[in-house]
């Protein structure tokens, strides 16, 4: 299956951006919904963001609707899921993955994980 691997996470100030990267090898995504999930430290991880596969329809978790965008690039088989006025409680490590709609909401077609990029807000 596809290899995911998330990229630019860092450290930044309340209010300030940061746009992470997904990229994929082994296979193309085109054809498959991609999402974001985050986990904070001694917390449950938690959806983030949806985008189609045609990049047209896309979900949102309550927290981030109106500072985050999700899109994707198919040619490059990548997707960005693009920061704006992060506040503290968005610190966490945040990882991407295929996805699909299950009964209780979006969760990753894979039980396994990447290493993630960590996202640090200070106040």
């Amino acid at each position: 299956q596809v290899q995911l691997v998330e990229s630019g996470g860092g450290l930044v100030q309340a209010g300030g951006s940061l746009r992470l990267s997904c990229a994929a090898s082994g296979r193309t995504f085109s054809s498959s919904p991609m999402g974001w999930f985050r986990q904070a430290p001694g917390k449950a991880r938690e959806f983030v963001a949806t985008i189609a596969a045609s990049g047209v329809t896309k979900w949102y978790a309550d927290s981030v609707r109106g500072r985050f965008t999700i899109s994707r690039d198919n040619a490059k088989n990548t997707v960005y899921l693009q920061m704006n006025n992060l506040k503290p409680e968005d610190t966490a490590a945040y990882y991407c993955a295929s996805v699909r709609m299950k009964p209780t909401g979006w969760q990753n077609v894979d039980d396994s994980w990447g290493q993630g990029t960590q996202v640090t807000v200070s106040s």
